[in-house]
This record gives structure tokens, C-alpha cells and sequence, in this order.
């Protein structure tokens, strides 16, 4: 009898999948803290046979070459996958055994890569599990556009075909299991749920119910900005990422983090943004912990600049660079637990800015109503009279702002904060509006 574990990372929207029988494992996609991983292989009493990857992935870092190393295992990737390690190239047809019965398939998947490469778990020759990468997802598919420009409307419409050649030879029964679509930027949409088989795909995906022009028409023109540290993750993953460090980084006390701020180097707060605006070290950023602190923080951050760490507790710490490495924010410059009256010295006043709803924003009427949302977002519905910069654009957009209060909103309160923070720390006066939008036309705003 066979299993399928699914690690989940909620913060970056993926999942990665460790699969076998009674005495050894495949590992699917896996992320860079490969702990989890083994742990997984240690409580099913498995031995980790066989690493395999879909693709070269643009959203995190991948731990597949040191899960390997550190297990032994053989490690399969896409033979047209441009890598400078050692590894067992993977061609459309190849197959590996996992265990007694259990059979890996490869299925050449181009679209989310030209080197996609879907796995199909066979339990005594019949198909069980499809693991899809970023090719058939949960109700949609892999963006097409993270490769190269030119090639983007060619990949849509290899995402096209490839998920037909998925859906026309698995049967209805075999699970669907992508890495992609549970809040990853790699999606081309969200998931419509969170498991899936081909049948339940063939009547609802986009891909499988709509014609090849059809489908690559809307998938463009639904496209959305990318996260800007993706740029970085292909490449490290095709020279081969180094092995994961997660030892605690050096103390900060208030003086270094007054140099460290003084230097211009980022000093991000991670408790809840409710805290945050009672009272913070000025200067400091709002990047919540247990947000989309990775994906976000990633974006944002110029991408090498040192990042000081100021958490909670030492486990909030400990969860954030876990998040961080992820993505290739490997080491902290330096960190901090506890509140502004560890950070700051005696006798400093921390820094703090308005929290707000809708219904005070209607009932104020301010000049400066700042939307910081994606433009996909904003084309759903907008706020009457607001400004629209989106957060990942902020930063260098400041001189866009009129002078006085800006009342900033997002969808539901996190991004707003964080933006609330990039505004304070560079003197504005800012109100934070938290609370969801779906609020706002019953407060008697105008939404469009």
C-alpha cells in the first residue's frame, strides 16, 4: 500500500510531497529545509530513495541537491534543465522505482518551464498519484511568463497541451498533486480547493474546458507582476543552493540597531501589526511573521541589503528565518527578541501611528486614501478618489504622495500595515486602514 505525505508552507503557497511504500520514499519539489522532510521519512520508518524535481523553480529555493546529499538519494531533474550539478537527467518516458509495486513515471509537461516534467506514481502498474509541479494545478495552471518574455504565449500554450496530455491519459481516479497554487505567485490563478483528481480537472480546469486560443487569450491578459526576488531563485537553483544554516544570528542591543538604522540597512519588526503601531522603533518595518513574511519581505527588500531581525519571543525568530531561507535571505545581519523596550535606549519614546476601520475612514473623509493592492486587484473594485500605488512599487514611489495624512488600505489589513511602516519610517504622517474591504461600501464609501 502506498502513502503520500504532504509538507505544506502556507506562507509561500506550495506544497511539497514525500511518497513510497513500506520501506522507501520518493520526495517531490522538496524546499530548502529538508528537516522536515527527513523528519517525515523517519516517522513512516522509510529510507529516501529518490529526490525528483518537476522543474527549476522560480519562487523559493529548492533543498533537492542537499536532500540528496544528505540521504543518498538519487536525484532526478528534467534533462533540459540547465544545472551545473551532478544529477540523473530525466527524459519524457523514463521511470524509477520507489519501492516494491510503486513505479515514477516522467511525463515531459512543458508551460510553467520548457523543461516541465510531470511524475506519475503507478502502484502495480496503475496510476495512482499525478505529481503536476506547475503544470496541471488545482482549477488552473503554472504562469507561463517566468521564463522569458518571448516565450510566454509559446508556454501557454504548452501549459495548454500539456495538461491535456495529463487529462487524456490518467484515468478519473488518479489524485492530482501540483507544488503550486495555494497562494504561490507561480500560479496563473488560485486553487479552487485543496485536493483534486484528473475527472474532477477535466470538468472544471480552465485549461481542460476551454479552447487552446481561449485559454491563452485570458491567461495573458490575466497575468499579474512578478515577485521581484524570483529573478534570483533560478539561478541559484541551477548553480546548486548551499545547505541551510538556521543558527540563531548574532544579538542586536539599541545601539547596533541604532547603527545598523543609521546605515540604512533594514531593521524589520515581525510582530503582529496590531503591536507594531502601538509602539515600534522608528525607522523599523512591519513584516508580520506569521503573514506572507517571505514572500513579501522578499519583494520588497533590496535584494542583498543586510536585514536585522526584531521578533517576540526566540521561536517567532526561529519560524522567520526558517520563512526567510526559503528564498534565499539566508542569514540575518543580526536579531532581537522581546518589545520597543529592549530595542530602543532608556528614556526613548518608541514610534506609533493610528490603526483605523472603514467606517472611520468614511466617517473622516480624508484628502489622501492611498490603495496599495496589485492593479489585478484594483480592477475588481477600487475606493472613488483613492491613489493607487501597489505595495511592492512603494518604495520608490514616495514622492508620488501629497503632502499631510495618508490612510492606507489593502484587502484586508497586512499589506496595509507594512505599508503603514515603509510611510512612518520615512516621515509621513500615516493612518493604517485595517480591516477588510468587503467593509467598505457598507461604511458608505463609494466602491467602483
Amino acid at each position: 500500500m502506498f502513502f503520500v505525505e504532504t509538507i505544506a508552507i502556507p506562507g509561500l503557497g506550495n506544497r511539497h510531497y514525500l511518497a513510497g511504500g513500506a520501506t522507501t520514499a520518493v520526495a517531490v519539489d522538496p524546499p530548502r529545509d529538508i528537516d522536515q522532510v527527513i523528519a517525515a521519512a523517519a516517522r513512516r520508518g522509510v529510507r529516501i530513495a529518490l529526490v525528483v524535481e518537476t522543474h527549476v523553480h522560480n519562487d523559493y529555493v529548492s533543498g533537492g541537491l542537499e536532500l540528496a546529499r544528505v540521504t543518498g538519494a538519487e536525484y532526478l531533474v528534467p534533462a533540459a534543465a540547465r544545472v551545473a550539478f551532478p544529477r540523473t537527467p530525466v527524459h519524457d518516458g523514463d521511470s524509477a522505482d520507489v519501492d516494491q509495486d510503486l513505479t515514477l513515471h516522467a511525463v515531459a509537461t512543458p508551460g510553467h518551464t520548457p523543461h516541465h516534467t510531470a511524475y506519475v506514481l503507478h502502484e502495480a502498474g496503475a496510476p495512482v498519484a499525478a505529481f503536476t509541479g506547475g503544470s496541471l494545478l488545482i482549477g488552473t495552471v503554472g504562469r507561463p511568463d517566468l521564463v522569458e518574455p518571448r516565450l510566454t504565449e509559446e508556454l501557454a500554450r504548452a501549459q495548454h497541451a500539456s495538461a491535456h496530455r495529463l487529462a487524456d491519459t490518467l484515468p478519473d481516479a488518479t489524485a492530482v498533486l501540483p507544488t503550486h497554487g495555494f497562494g504561490s505567485f507561480c500560479s496563473s490563478a488560485q486553487a479552487d480547493g485543496e485536493t483534486s483528481t484528473v475527472g474532477q480537472e477535466r470538468s472544471a480546469n480552465e485549461a481542460l474546458v476551454k479552447d487552446a486560443d481561449t485559454f491563452v487569450a485570458e491567461l495573458l491578459a490575466a497575468l499579474d507582476d512578478v515577485p521581484a526576488y524570483y529573478a534570483h531563485m533560478g539561478p541559484v537553483n541551477s548553480t546548486g543552493p548551499a545547505p541551510v544554516d538556521l543558527t540563531p544570528p548574532a544579538t542586536a542591543d539599541p545601539a547596533t540597531l541604532a547603527d545598523r538604522l543609521a546605515a540604512g540597512e533594514w531593521v524589520v519588526d515581525l510582530r503582529h501589526r496590531v503591536a507594531f503601531a502601538e509602539g515600534h522603533v522608528p525607522g523599523t518595518y512591519n513584516f508580520e511573521a506569521d503573514g506572507q513574511l517571505a514572500t513579501y519581505l522578499a519583494w520588497l527588500i533590496p535584494w542583498g541589503k543586510p536585514v536585522t531581525l526584531l521578533a517576540e519571543s526566540p521561536a517567532q525568530l526561529a519560524e522567520a528565518q526558517r520563512e526567510l531561507v526559503r528564498v534565499g535571505i539566508d542569514r540575518p545581519a543580526a536579531a532581537a527578541t522581546g518589545g520597543p523596550a529592549d530595542w530602543l535606549p532608556p528614556g526613548t519614546a518608541p514610534a506609533s501611528f493610528r490603526r483605523a476601520t472603514f467606517a472611520e475612514l468614511a466617517g473622516e473623509r480624508p484628502a489622501a486614501v492611498l490603495d496599495v493592492r496589485r492593479d489585478s486587484e484594483r480592477a475588481g473594485r477600487r475606493i472613488e478618489g483613492s491613489l493607487h500605488i501597489p505595495l511592492h512599487t512603494l518604495a520608490g514611489r514616495l514622492d508620488e504622495l501629497p503632502e499631510g495624512p495618508v490612510w492606507v488600505h489593502c484587502a484586508g489589513g497586512m499589506r496595509a500595515a507594512v505599508a503603514a511602516s515603509l510611510l512612518d519610517a520615512a516621515g509621513h504622517e500615516v493612518v493604517a486602514v485595517d480591516d477588510s474591504l468587503d467593509h467598505a461600501e457598507t461604511a458608505g464609501l463609494t466602491v467602483t
